[in-house]
């Protein structure tokens, strides 16, 4: 393989990503991961088929290609959905039987950036065992002498009514009887993948929509919108006099929410709204939730006070859902807005998230501001540095030092420094009872890994 190096890893926390026509987003790389996948999926008997899925960037119809003609010419048929939320993919994954599921797409990450991640069967991402043996065939020479010939040759077929079968499937999670009549909200789509069906799926319920950033053109997903851009959502929902907006990444499979007032509602939040809700209902499994450590501690000792366990993961969404399988729990997430209810689907799913916070304040008769503000939110602070390559901290004598330094400096609360999963860039969050102080101390960390880790 000419394009990148025996030993270098592929897979990360969230499946392949990179700057898109750059290794390791190469159509070359992508036809590879594909032959490499259908020779380790492919089984001796069954359908062997793989679907495909993308958001709306513009290399995604490079990789797609790439992928395709991979896995065709290992004798693998594929599905082909189009744009879909990563959430609509494992559904569809799991609803059409086929052996697995690929979503093209990186994400909140900006538009010129691209991923790949794998879905079995089930639905669930690919465990990191499965992931390792695409990657280790990739290399195997073996590989290069597979070549089916004839009929023996994929084919690749494009479903036209995978949206429609997701928008079904998401309506019918909302209570029947109940309606969004009356309801106005806004949603900002992120220019992503659920920029037609959240709103479908809304209007459909009954409500009045404003939908914003819902003209992808590939090259403006994420751009000044959706969950890491929220504040334009928040502008829409005072000026539209709205009860609540939804703000989707460029996947759809994180939701974050916004009240009546105009304040954020994020993952600690919804995941709390829901566990008391479940708890009431009697549904909430083993009366625990599953949380990361970047869930905020206040949420944490909100919980405790209901009488409801929360169990922390590593960060990454395929970790919370692997902590809920072991200990057969059905909800769980994280901060930045993915929510996982194991009940409806089995990854972060923002269009179900919206809908059934939509249900619990139409039940309870509850504002979104009025269920959110039981739940006391520490200080947080989360400074995000950019390096050129991520390394493990703890090889960096001062910046360990300077952990150290700030640990005793913080009178109560707790620092994280950790390496992003999915992007070249160090995460220093810190929870304190002053925003002011831990402002300061997240700083002095980040000027240090600035100049010792670039």
């Amino acid at each position: 393989m000419a394009t990148r190096k025996k030993g270098t890893k592929l897979f990360g926390t969230d499946g392949i990503r990179g700057k898109a026509n750059h290794a390791p987003m190469t159509g070359e790389i992508a036809f590879e991961v594909g032959r490499a996948a259908a020779h380790v999926l492919k089984k001796k008997h069954g359908r062997n088929c793989i679907l495909i899925g993308k958001d709306t960037r513009l290399s995604g119809y490079m990789l797609e290609s790439a992928l395709t003609s991979g896995i065709c010419s290992m004798g693998m048929n594929v599905e082909l959905v189009g744009p879909m939320p990563t959430p609509g993919i494992a559904f569809v994954t799991r609803s059409l039987r086929v052996d697995a599921g690929v979503v093209i797409s990186a994400s909140h990450n900006p538009y010129d950036d691209n991923g790949i991640k794998f879905f079995s069967s089930s639905g669930l991402k690919l465990p990191d065992s499965t992931e390792a043996e695409i990657e280790k065939t990739m290399f195997s020479a073996g590989l290069e002498k597979i070549r089916p010939n004839g009929a023996h040759i994929g084919k690749a077929h494009r479903i036209d009514d995978a949206s429609g079968r997701y928008i079904e499937y998401v309506k019918s999670t909302f209570p029947k009887g109940q309606t969004l009549e009356g309801m106005k909200i806004v949603v900002d789509c992120s220019n992503g993948s659920a920029y037609k069906i959240t709103p479908s799926v809304l209007r459909e319920l009954g409500a009045d929509v404003i939908a914003i950033y819902n003209n992808p053109d590939g090259l403006n997903i994420n751009e000044n919108c959706g969950t890491t851009h929220p504040e334009s959502m928040q502008k829409a929902v005072l000026k539209h006099q709205a009860h609540i907006g939804i703000a989707h990444d460029g996947d759809a499979d994180r939701t974050i929410l916004c009240d009546e007032k105009g304040e954020i509602i994020d993952g600690d939040k919804i995941m709390a709204i829901c566990a008391m809700d479940m708890k009431k209902e009697g549904t909430l499994k083993r009366n625990t939730v599953i949380a990361t450590v970047m869930s905020n501690i206040g949420f944490e000792l909100f919980l405790k006070k209901a009488g409801i366990k929360m169990v922390r993961t590593d960060v990454g969404d395929r970790y919370v859902v692997e902590e809920m399988l072991k200990r057969d729990c059905n909800l769980g997430g994280e901060q930045s807005g993915h929510i996982i209810l194991l009940d409806y689907n089995t990854t972060g799913d923002g269009p179900i998230t919206a809908l059934q916070v939509l249900s619990i304040m139409i039940r309870s008769g509850t504002s979104l501001s009025g269920l959110a503000s039981c739940v006391p939110i520490y200080p947080q602070i989360l400074v995000n540095v950019p390096v050129k390559k991520v390394r493990d901290i703890h090889d960096f004598p001062k910046v360990k030092s300077a952990i150290r330094k700030a640990e005793k400096k913080l009178n109560s609360g707790r620092i994280l420094v950790r390496p992003s999963g999915t992007e070249p860039k160090i995460r220093v969050m810190i929870e304190g009872d002053n925003m002011e102080s831990i402002s300061e101390l997240a700083n002095d960390i980040a000027e240090v890994i600035r100049k010792e880790m670039k």
